[in-house]
């Protein structure tokens, strides 16, 4: 009987070593892979890497969540937090959800039960307790991914506390958060001795006029409100879905800026089912990732309009991606080497992203644009505002093309219909979802052929777009 006992307590111990992250502990050469990335930013033995996330949705969440599960492990060597603001109450349905899904967990349960923290979940359930989301993102619940439990994460909601001695600053907010919080850090890093590194998550864009018509991206936003150069700050993004790189589904992505931060950062960040390759283009890459939530909004209202038809999404398809591509020509000198990974990040969104998700929704009237762009339990739609900064930065004049037709010069907007009528949709309210159907079926519009062959037979590309000399 002893012996038995004995026999229990052991496997359980050896069980938490194996799984005490989220993850099975392997070599992997992991250590290896952090000493080196330390030895590079002058980490003396003792002082540990400082990784903090900043801002909590889905993919910021589960980018903290997979260096723990890598890395936490090591932990006089690094240190892994993430940062949300404190008081975001979790509604009585969510936590109905949430209780259901650490039912259906076995691992989950007894993690819970483990560190005592069950009670709160059922209390939740019967109503007699409010939850935050900065209290169940400690458990491993991210508020806007509440059916993929992750590790239990380090969280802070001091945002001075959690970046002022930060090593590498992960950017998880809304490109139309960035700005206003990045301000902010900028107070706490007045006296800062050394430079983070700064990898940002964030897909969209803002449009600007002034002087000329240009594009600011989220990392062209950090640069301006912290001073950090644009040497020490990145882009990772690719064609993925957040809760399935968790779960394990084999996925790749980009990591792009100066070659000194971003080729040990790639290296530092692959897993074998997590690939990160390595490129010099970031800022249009960083534009690219924001332009397919645009067309990926109404790719969700064809869907719902059409009761799911094949036929009426492929014409859809062929359209909104004639649109990118000619788009990407007034924005790239070699537009060509961004046609892979702009379809596959498309197609991705297109099949399972919150921005496809919200124009099925809008379509079938279970939301209306009165609900705002942040949506309880799928976060920041950031295809809306993309939208109207697309629309706004092609309806210059000043950055005419010639009308195939009529032979004259126009905006480039005009030859992209499907962006005009997402404008007056999302943007003016003028019009209703069914206009995105009433867009395909006019009988004047264009073959999408034609439109590319506009874009590859012109010289289209504007440097000052992406405020390129």
């Amino acid at each position: 009987m002893i012996y038995c006992v004995i026999l229990i307590i052991n496997i359980e111990v050896m069980n938490r070593n194996l799984y005490s992250n989220g993850g099975v502990q392997n070599g992997n050469g992991l250590e290896e892979k952090l000493d080196e990335l330390r030895r590079l930013l002058g980490k003396a033995d003792g002082d540990p890497l400082r990784i903090v996330g900043v801002g909590a949705g889905a993919w910021g969440s589960v980018f903290a969540a997979l260096l723990q599960d890598s890395y936490g492990q090591f932990r006089e060597k690094v240190q892994i937090r993430i940062w949300r603001r404190a008081g975001k109450a979790v509604d009585r349905a969510t936590a109905e959800h949430l209780f259901e899904v650490i039912n259906s967990r076995e691992d989950v349960l007894r993690r819970l039960i483990r560190r005592c923290a069950y009670l709160k979940y059922v209390e939740a359930r019967l109503g007699d307790r409010t939850l935050y989301a900065d209290e169940i993102l400690k458990d491993g619940f991210c508020l806007n991914m509440i059916e993929t439990p992750l590790c239990p994460l380090k969280v802070v909601t001091n945002l001075q506390e959690a970046v002022w001695d930060a090593d590498i600053v992960v950017n998880g907010l809304p490109s139309t958060e960035t700005r206003d919080v990045f301000e902010e850090i900028s107070h706490y890093w007045k006296e800062r001795l050394t430079v983070p590194i700064i990898i940002s998550l964030a897909k969209g864009i803002e449009a600007a006029l002034q002087p000329v018509p240009h594009i600011i991206t989220p990392t062209q936003m950090i640069n301006r409100a912290t001073g950090i150069p644009m040497d020490n700050i990145l882009y990772l993004g690719g064609p993925n879905i957040a809760s399935e790189i968790y779960n394990k589904e084999y996925a790749n992505a980009r990591i792009c800026g100066a070659e000194k931060w971003r080729k040990p950062v790639a290296k530092f960040l692959r897993q074998p089912h997590f690939v990160v390759w390595d490129n010099s283009d970031l800022v249009t890459h960083e534009v690219m990732g924001g332009l397919k939530n645009v067309y990926a909004i109404g790719a969700g209202m064809t869907a719902a309009l059409t009761n799911e038809s094949a036929t009426s999404k492929s014409v859809y398809f062929a359209h909104c991606t004639s649109e990118m591509i000619f788009i990407t020509h007034l924005l790239a000198e070699e537009p060509e080497k961004l046609a892979g990974p702009l379809l596959a990040d498309t197609y991705v969104t297109l099949l399972k992203g919150r921005n496809s998700w919200y124009g099925q929704m809008l379509a079938k009237g279970e939301l209306s644009r009165d609900m705002g762009e942040n949506i309880s339990g799928k976060g920041m739609i950031q295809g809306v505002s993309a939208v109207g900064a697309f629309y706004e930065l092609l309806s210059q004049s000043s950055l005419s093309v010639l009308h195939p037709e009529e032979n004259k010069p126009v905006a480039p907007v005009e030859l992209c219909p499907i962006l005009k009528t997402l404008y007056k949709i999302l943007i003016t309210r003028e019009q209703s979802s069914h206009a995105i159907l009433q867009a395909l079926r006019d009988e004047t519009l264009n073959d999408p052929r034609e439109r590319i062959e506009i874009a590859q037979s012109h010289a289209f590309y504007r440097p000052s777009l992406l405020s390129q000399p």
